[in-house]
């Protein structure tokens, strides 16, 4: 199978502080894949990076063929994304807060 993610040395700095720091994987299609680390270990800002709202200072990444450093608009307009921590309407259903949220990829 292809892979559909790929993160090779992809780092992160803001300053003097490197949040992610030189990860590599790969993402297979079909595949479930997912970050486990405590607070601060860089997972948030790994997702940023690869749903091309957050740009990489060094490494290379590609998510669906496209490059994360010239091809994040391509990326934005393929991809679903949805924080561990979001807002929900409480008087929703999960499924009526899935359709209202995805209403707006449309």
């Amino acid at each position: 199978m292809e892979n559909v993610v790929i993160a090779e040395k992809l780092t992160k700095k803001f300053g003097e502080f490197i949040a992610t720091n030189q990860i590599s994987f790969a993402v297979k299609k079909g595949e479930i894949f997912g970050f486990l680390g405590a607070n601060g270990a860089g997972k948030t800002t790994a997702m940023r990076m690869l749903c091309g709202l957050l740009t990489p200072s060094s490494g290379r990444a590609s998510v669906a063929g496209f490059d994360v450093f010239t091809q994040a608009e391509r990326i934005k307009e393929r991809i679903g994304y949805m924080s561990q921590k979001f807002s929900l309407y409480e008087d929703l259903t999960i499924r009526e807060n899935i359709r209202f949220y995805g209403a707006y990829m449309v």
